[in-house]
């Protein structure tokens, strides 16, 4: 028998095809489930329903690879959790199951009135809107928080900071007008085939694990894919060993919150060694001599010192970045999780300024969506439509008194302040919430047991989600249930290449969020959707790319092909003003160049070099705390089976990591008395949470690595439970309203805490039980006080 090629055994060119029972469906997975790259994958469905889900081996992209979490699909999308039609509860049923299943018209009907009466009083700035991460989530909330309900309130969440993406996001944007990607071959469609492309000689890895977290436009098998086919040699820093950092040239453990200090101390080996690019510098950087001072305060020998780890760890690692090619760095999200990570981040970019390594191959290169439209399909979406009226405009929260913020360098305010006005109800109440995508007390809120009694205070919540969440349960007064991936119309414009997806089943009563948004729209906007001709969720999708500065097709075009689209990559754009509005070669800087003295971090009122800050609670800020508290906690690292808070019910997943881990060194495990794998409670000033110890000799010693967006689908869903959400909550020892010097960037990793065994008396009194019943700040761990009667 003939054997047949993988382009015929997986029909190529077609997007569709009947396969022994199957009707297998080619398209690209995003959300929900969260994820960041929209992946080739094939739909393999069976009566209307997905019966399991592959990699697509003839997408470039990914290669015929998927991470865990789309092999395991069919659980997410069919599970027990999933919700099925719109439901309601009265407002005096917070808290308790009580929801009554409704139709889509009563939802609209609801939020119509809620709306009217709730505007009425306060006007439209009352609303606002709450955003997490999966990024085919990011425009929605925006579209109908500002076209829809006409406010200027969108926030992501009550993210203390900001701390992802927004922090490395304005440091970039400060110092070189754009978001550098490491070009690991995905900007053409041939790949690493391209006669131009060239695999980086060093991949710094700094704070991340990519074979995981899978960031923005990065699918991190690629660091493997040039490992193997390039022999990319991987500089690593972080205070855990994985898989990357037992396989690279050069491994760093650092103390979490130093990196800003090791990044200035490899930029002082480069620079006196005279590794740096001196073509690159003098053609393309902007305040070099300044930046060299600043670095030079930091040898490798002080910051070994505060970040424990070897100074001759940090030279080798520098030489490396330097001298052996084109270096790619895949940034990650830890330092967008501390105070002083916009700082650090302008020390790493720097570092790879000053060695030239931007804008040629197996570097790093800005990078955009090919048609110009992204950012309106983020968090800016419905930031350009004018359907906000000035007055309104002027009363945002959390922009005021922050620079870059009221610059315009981010759409979203700064949720620290949305906190504060949702305790105070000044500069007047917040009283309609709508959340998309978000589990915040789960997840993104730091200090979650203060989120939750401030998210009590709203008058009117309304959740668009896929499944249940404690969010819901203990917060929500309407649910609106939202359609997966296979069952939306949808695009993604995020970098290259753009894809479009189709929808090819339906579940129950579940809509797109494209379609929450019309739908809502043309209820409380009306003319505004006549007007753009929106009628339904393609309609939106067709809008919102005619406002791109130069898209190639519609949706309908795009779908009627292949689905995707690939242009062809260009280098050196900074050498061809393709990096500039004004068409003039150079960066998108006031200067043009590189700025490592960053001219717009100086009319803001900041350094406009890197320094090195020293987090407010730390072994040398505050020694006497660190008596009391004598570990350094990190948190937020990512594992295989979760996307922050999802996938917790469901039992395949949680068959491989069923609890939530904190990991300790063995020497610390000894000195307080902790055994593998036994429950412990991790505590700080702020509060406590119970998770399992795994004592694990790749954990820093003096530091611990705690998991995050932990809640338990099989315990109570009614509080004080609300499925054990604050239990395991780590979040209930982050600090909130305390972001960093820029207004970007928060204590989420680098703060003190201690770790002791759970006995039954020490958890007598639970993190649920003192946030639901007596308050959480109310109350001591210690046993100086009672619990409270109904505890």
């Amino acid at each position: 028998m003939e054997r047949k090629s993988l382009e015929e055994l997986y029909h190529k060119g077609e997007l569709q095809w009947e396969e022994d029972e199957f009707t297998v469906c080619r398209s690209f997975q995003f959300t929900p489930p969260g994820c960041h790259n929209s992946c080739g994958i094939l739909y393999y469905m069976k009566d209307g329903k997905l019966d399991h889900a592959e990699g697509d081996p003839l997408f470039p992209y990914n290669n015929g690879r998927l991470c865990a979490r789309c092999l395991n699909l069919t659980e997410a999308a069919y599970g027990e959790g999933r919700l099925k039609y719109p439901m309601k509860r009265a407002k005096e049923d917070r808290g308790k199951d009580k929801w009554e299943r409704i139709s889509w018209d009563e939802a609209l009907d609801l939020i119509e009135e809620k709306y009217n009466e709730l505007t009425g009083k306060y006007g439209p700035e009352t609303v606002f809107g709450f955003v997490g991460t999966g990024r085919n989530v990011c425009f929605h909330m925006p579209w109908v928080v500002r076209n829809a309900f006409r406010s200027p309130n969108v926030f992501c969440s009550l993210f203390s900071g900001d701390s992802c993406a927004l922090p490395r996001s304005a440091s970039t944007g400060a110092i070189m007008g754009g978001l550098p990607e490491p070009d690991m071959g995905q900007f053409n469609e041939s790949r690493y085939d391209h006669p131009q492309y060239e695999f980086p000689g060093t991949i710094l890895i700094w704070g991340s694990n990519p074979l995981i977290s899978n960031a923005d436009a990065f699918f991190g098998a690629w660091i493997t894919d040039c490992m193997q086919k390039g022999g990319s040699k991987l500089v690593v820093v972080d205070p855990r060993v994985n898989w990357l950092a037992s396989r690279a040239e050069v491994y760093i453990p650092i103390r979490p919150a130093a990196d800003g200090a090791v990044a200035m101390a490899m930029n002082t080996v480069i620079i006196e060694e005279g590794l740096y690019d001196h073509e690159f510098v003098e053609y393309w950087c902007y305040g070099f001599e300044e930046y060299a001072a600043a670095c030079a305060e930091w040898t490798p020998e002080r910051a070994a010192e505060i970040a424990w780890c070897d100074a001759e760890d940090i030279r080798r690692a520098a030489r490396l970045i330097a001298t052996n090619g084109p270096c790619a760095f895949p940034f990650a999200v830890s330092n967008d999780h501390k105070r002083n990570g916009v700082s650090a981040y302008f020390a790493m970019f720097g570092m790879l300024a000053i060695t030239g390594n931007y804008e040629k191959p197996g570097s790093n290169v800005i990078a955009s969506d090919p048609w110009g439209v992204g950012v309106l399909m983020a968090y800016a979406g419905g930031s350009t439509d004018g359907q906000i009226a000035p007055e309104t405009m002027e009363k945002r929260i959390g922009y005021k008194g922050y620079p870059m913020r009221e610059a315009g360098m981010t759409t979203v305010g700064l949720g620290d302040e949305c906190l504060r006005t949702l305790e105070t109800g000044k500069p007047y109440p917040l009283t309609m919430c709508w959340m998309t995508g978000t589990n915040p007390i789960a997840n993104m809120s730091a200090d979650a047991p203060r989120a939750y009694n401030a998210l009590k205070k709203v008058e009117f919540t309304v959740v668009c989600d896929y499944h249940m969440t404690p969010t819901i349960q203990a917060l929500a007064d309407l649910v609106l249930p939202v359609a997966f991936n296979w069952e939306r119309n949808t695009l993604r414009l995020w970098y290259t290449p753009v894809r479009a997806t189709r929808k090819i089943s339906e579940y129950y009563e579940c809509k797109s969020d494209e379609e929450i948004c019309v739908l809502v729209g043309q209820r409380m906007n009306p003319e505004f959707f006549k007007e753009k001709n929106i009628n339904d969720d393609v309609d939106l999708l067709e809008y919102i790319i005619t406002c791109a500065d130069h898209p190639t097709s519609t949706w309908h075009e795009l779908m009627d092909d292949t689905g995707y689209l690939w242009p062809e990559y260009e280098y050196g754009k900074h050498e061809s003003g393709k990096l500039r509005p004004d068409g003039a070669v150079g960066f998108g800087t006031p200067t043009g160049r590189i700025e490592l003295y960053s001219t717009l971090f100086a009319q803001f009122g900041f350094s406009p070099v890197p320094t090195y800050q020293e987090p407010d609670e730390s072994p040398y800020s505050t020694p006497e705390l660190f008596e009391e508290y004598p570990l350094v906690l990190t948190t937020g690292a990512r594992n295989w089976e979760y996307f922050h808070s999802e996938q917790r019910d469901q039992p395949h997943m949680r068959a491989t990591r069923p609890d939530p881990i904190v990991e300790i060194n063995p020497k610390d495990a000894a000195k307080y008395g902790i055994e593998n794998n036994e429950w412990v409670w991790i505590e700080n000033g702020i509060g406590r949470c119970r998770q399992r110890a795994w004592v694990n000799d790749g954990m820093l010693e003096g530091c611990v690595s705690a998991d995050h967006g932990w809640w338990f689908p099989e315990q109570d869903p009614e509080e004080p439970s609300f499925y054990g959400v604050f239990e395991s909550n780590i979040n209930n020892l982050v600090e909130q309203c305390n972001p960093g010097a820029y207004s970007f960037g928060a204590p989420y990793r680098g703060t003190l805490c201690k770790v002791y065994k759970c006995t039954d008396e020490n958890s007598r009194i639970t993190p649920g039980q003192q946030t639901v019943n007596g308050g959480f700040h109310e109350l001591t761990y210690r046993g100086l006080v009672e619990p409270p009667a109904n505890a």
